[in-house]
């Protein structure tokens, strides 16, 4: 049984790689910042490319707050970086090869893909807010903005 993270756990440690080859390392590049870690079933999928463009669209807002994005799935760096340059997507994905992340963060399968979930970890790797809907790509931006709108 998958022990889900909730509000107030902190997140694992994890290594995984981005879409450049580079080496991520949770303890070191989320600790010290605010995150936001949404896990999302495949590249290219219709409602999965509108939550990254959602992501990607509202950028800015996040970089003007000190908020780093960073997308995570199963697929391979050569997916992501395809992924990344098709949809000009200016964060980080990181590839999690066998989901072993995302079942450290305890995400719950829907239908028979992985789910889709979208993390907001404090400076000390704290969840401070989480949100799922599988069916609403585009509506997980949206809600880590109105969530984060009373700390700007």
């Amino acid at each position: 049984m998958i022990q889900e993270l909730k509000v107030g756990d902190k997140i694992p440690n994890f290594s995984l790689q981005d879409q450049n080859g580079q080496l991520f390392n949770s303890a070191t590049d989320v600790i010290g910042t605010t995150s936001v870690i949404y896990f999302y079933p495949k590249d290219e999928s219709g409602v999965c490319t509108k939550e990254a463009c959602a992501f990607r669209d509202s950028f800015q807002d996040f970089t003007d707050a000190g908020i780093q994005v960073l997308g995570i799935n199963a697929a391979g760096i050569e997916s992501h970086k395809k992924f990344a340059e098709k949809n000009r997507l200016p964060f980080k994905l990181l590839s999690d090869p066998g989901n072993k992340v995302i079942k450290q963060f305890g995400v719950k399968n829907a239908l028979f893909l992985t789910g889709r979930e979208t993390f907001i970890v404090n400076e000390s790797g704290v969840v401070i807010h989480k949100f799922r809907d599988f069916f609403k790509g585009a509506a997980h931006a949206k809600e880590v903005l109105e969530f984060l709108k009373p700390v700007k």
